[in-house]
Protein backbone atom coordinates (compact mmCIF):
# COMPACT_ATOMS: atom_id res chain seq x y z
CA UNK A 1 0.00 0.00 0.00
CA UNK A 2 1.22 3.49 -0.82
CA UNK A 3 2.36 5.75 2.03
CA UNK A 4 0.27 8.79 2.75
CA UNK A 5 1.72 12.17 1.74
CA UNK A 6 3.56 14.18 4.40
CA UNK A 7 0.99 16.96 4.05
CA UNK A 8 -1.52 14.78 5.93
CA UNK A 9 0.56 14.92 9.10
CA UNK A 10 2.55 18.16 8.70
CA UNK A 11 0.10 20.57 10.36
CA UNK A 12 -0.46 20.51 14.12
CA UNK A 13 -4.23 20.06 14.41
CA UNK A 14 -5.01 18.20 17.61
CA UNK A 15 -3.69 17.96 21.12
CA UNK A 16 -0.53 16.05 21.88
CA UNK A 17 -0.78 12.26 21.70
CA UNK A 18 2.38 10.83 23.28
CA UNK A 19 1.63 8.25 26.00
CA UNK A 20 2.92 5.06 24.37
CA UNK A 21 2.38 3.25 27.66
CA UNK A 22 -1.38 3.16 27.01
CA UNK A 23 -1.25 2.40 23.28
CA UNK A 24 -0.60 -0.99 21.81
CA UNK A 25 1.40 -1.45 18.65
CA UNK A 26 3.16 1.89 18.17
CA UNK A 27 5.64 1.48 15.30
CA UNK A 28 9.27 2.04 16.29
CA UNK A 29 11.21 5.06 15.14
CA UNK A 30 13.31 4.64 11.98
CA UNK A 31 15.98 7.02 13.28
CA UNK A 32 19.18 5.08 13.88
CA UNK A 33 21.65 7.66 15.27
CA UNK A 34 21.24 11.04 16.94
CA UNK A 35 25.00 11.83 17.27
CA UNK A 36 27.30 11.22 14.31
CA UNK A 37 30.96 11.84 13.58
CA UNK A 38 33.59 12.77 16.17
CA UNK A 39 31.77 13.16 19.50
CA UNK A 40 34.84 14.00 21.61
CA UNK A 41 36.60 16.83 19.75
CA UNK A 42 35.69 20.52 19.93
CA UNK A 43 35.13 22.23 16.59
CA UNK A 44 35.25 26.04 16.19
CA UNK A 45 32.34 26.46 13.73
CA UNK A 46 28.73 25.44 14.48
CA UNK A 47 25.86 25.60 12.00
CA UNK A 48 22.21 24.81 12.68
CA UNK A 49 19.20 23.97 10.54
CA UNK A 50 16.25 25.93 11.97
CA UNK A 51 12.55 25.47 11.27
CA UNK A 52 10.74 28.61 10.08
CA UNK A 53 7.18 27.39 10.76
CA UNK A 54 5.51 25.25 13.42
CA UNK A 55 4.88 21.72 12.12
CA UNK A 56 5.20 17.98 12.69
CA UNK A 57 8.03 16.08 10.99
CA UNK A 58 7.60 12.33 10.55
CA UNK A 59 10.40 10.05 11.72
CA UNK A 60 10.90 8.82 8.16
CA UNK A 61 11.61 12.36 6.92
CA UNK A 62 14.02 13.00 9.81
CA UNK A 63 15.94 9.82 8.98
CA UNK A 64 16.09 10.71 5.27
CA UNK A 65 17.44 14.18 6.12
CA UNK A 66 19.96 12.72 8.56
CA UNK A 67 21.29 10.23 6.00
CA UNK A 68 21.59 12.92 3.32
CA UNK A 69 23.47 15.38 5.53
CA UNK A 70 25.70 12.73 7.09
CA UNK A 71 26.71 11.24 3.75
CA UNK A 72 27.49 14.66 2.31
CA UNK A 73 29.64 15.88 5.21
CA UNK A 74 31.41 12.56 5.79
CA UNK A 75 32.54 12.34 2.17
CA UNK A 76 34.35 15.68 2.50
CA UNK A 77 35.46 15.93 6.15
CA UNK A 78 36.01 12.25 6.95
CA UNK A 79 34.70 10.38 9.96
CA UNK A 80 36.69 12.45 12.48
CA UNK A 81 36.30 15.89 10.89
CA UNK A 82 32.79 16.82 12.09
CA UNK A 83 30.11 16.27 14.70
CA UNK A 84 26.44 16.24 13.71
CA UNK A 85 23.52 16.09 16.14
CA UNK A 86 19.81 15.54 15.51
CA UNK A 87 18.08 17.72 18.11
CA UNK A 88 14.43 16.58 17.91
CA UNK A 89 12.82 13.29 18.91
CA UNK A 90 9.61 11.88 17.38
CA UNK A 91 7.28 11.63 20.42
CA UNK A 92 3.92 12.24 18.74
CA UNK A 93 1.99 9.11 17.74
CA UNK A 94 0.15 9.47 14.43
CA UNK A 95 -3.16 7.67 13.88
CA UNK A 96 -5.03 6.87 10.71
CA UNK A 97 -8.54 5.57 10.01
CA UNK A 98 -7.81 3.23 7.12
CA UNK A 99 -10.48 3.15 4.43
CA UNK A 100 -11.18 0.17 2.18
CA UNK A 101 -11.27 1.02 -1.52
CA UNK A 102 -12.26 -0.85 -4.63
CA UNK A 103 -15.18 -3.05 -5.57
CA UNK A 104 -17.32 -4.15 -2.63
CA UNK A 105 -15.62 -1.73 -0.22
CA UNK A 106 -18.95 -0.39 1.01
CA UNK A 107 -19.82 -3.84 2.39
CA UNK A 108 -16.42 -4.25 4.10
CA UNK A 109 -15.69 -0.85 5.63
CA UNK A 110 -17.57 0.80 8.47
CA UNK A 111 -17.04 4.40 7.32
CA UNK A 112 -16.75 6.79 10.24
CA UNK A 113 -18.14 4.38 12.82
CA UNK A 114 -15.33 3.70 15.32
CA UNK A 115 -12.99 6.02 13.45
CA UNK A 116 -10.34 6.52 16.16
CA UNK A 117 -7.73 4.89 13.94
CA UNK A 118 -4.65 2.74 14.21
CA UNK A 119 -1.13 3.86 15.13
CA UNK A 120 0.80 4.36 11.89
CA UNK A 121 3.97 6.17 12.93
CA UNK A 122 5.59 8.86 15.03
CA UNK A 123 6.46 12.50 14.44
CA UNK A 124 8.47 15.25 16.09
CA UNK A 125 6.49 18.39 16.91
CA UNK A 126 8.69 21.36 15.97
CA UNK A 127 8.01 24.98 16.84
CA UNK A 128 9.06 27.99 14.75
CA UNK A 129 12.70 28.86 15.37
CA UNK A 130 13.63 25.45 16.80
CA UNK A 131 16.93 23.80 15.84
CA UNK A 132 16.55 20.48 14.04
CA UNK A 133 20.18 19.63 13.15
CA UNK A 134 23.50 21.06 14.32
CA UNK A 135 26.84 20.42 12.60
CA UNK A 136 30.19 21.34 14.15
CA UNK A 137 33.19 21.51 11.79
CA UNK A 138 36.57 23.15 11.23
CA UNK A 139 36.58 26.37 9.22
CA UNK A 140 37.85 24.69 6.01
CA UNK A 141 34.71 22.52 5.87
CA UNK A 142 32.24 25.37 6.47
CA UNK A 143 30.89 25.51 2.89
CA UNK A 144 30.44 21.73 2.75
CA UNK A 145 28.57 21.67 6.08
CA UNK A 146 26.31 24.48 4.91
CA UNK A 147 25.53 22.57 1.72
CA UNK A 148 24.86 19.38 3.73
CA UNK A 149 22.28 21.23 5.84
CA UNK A 150 20.71 22.70 2.69
CA UNK A 151 20.30 19.20 1.24
CA UNK A 152 18.84 17.93 4.53
CA UNK A 153 16.35 20.81 4.60
CA UNK A 154 14.94 19.72 1.24
CA UNK A 155 13.82 16.43 2.81
CA UNK A 156 11.76 18.16 5.51
CA UNK A 157 8.11 19.28 5.12
CA UNK A 158 8.71 22.82 6.42
CA UNK A 159 10.70 25.82 5.22
CA UNK A 160 14.07 25.97 6.96
CA UNK A 161 16.96 28.37 7.33
CA UNK A 162 20.62 27.83 8.18
CA UNK A 163 22.28 29.88 10.90
CA UNK A 164 25.89 30.07 12.04
CA UNK A 165 25.80 29.68 15.83
CA UNK A 166 29.50 29.95 16.56
CA UNK A 167 32.66 30.85 14.66
CA UNK A 168 31.23 33.43 12.23
CA UNK A 169 34.38 35.56 12.61
CA UNK A 170 36.55 32.56 11.57
CA UNK A 171 34.58 31.96 8.38
CA UNK A 172 34.64 35.54 7.05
Amino acid sequence: MVRKPASMYRNVRQRSFTRKKYMGGVPGSHIIHYDMGNKTSEFPVKLSLISVERCQIRHIALEAARITANRSIMAAAGRAGYHMKLRVYPHEVLRENKQATGAGADRVSSGMRGSYGKNVGTAARVSAGQKIFTISVNKEHFAIAKDALRKAGQKLPTPVRISVDQGLELVQ
